[in-house]
């Protein structure tokens, strides 16, 4: 069995919670930050059965970085 360490993000988005893997490309919600974490771990967990992904990319000092951006 394989062990690694990944990064994730929470945040509020209306009434509910994202959770979102920085490592590899896989997101869940729940009611509460809680709950969004733990179903972010089964969603890893089912996308991580399958053996043919490659590698995990490790994330080394993520940081929230603000950005002001204008659109149409």
């Amino acid at each position: 069995m394989k062990k690694s360490i990944l990064e994730s993000v929470v945040w509020k988005e209306d009434k509910y919670y994202v959770a979102q893997c920085l490592n590899i490309d896989v997101s869940s919600f729940g009611e509460s930050r809680e709950d969004a974490l733990k179903n972010l771990d089964e969603a890893l967990a089912l996308y991580l059965e399958d053996d043919s992904h490659e590698t995990i990319q490790p994330i080394e000092n993520p940081e929230i970085v603000h950005m002001s951006v204008k659109y149409a």
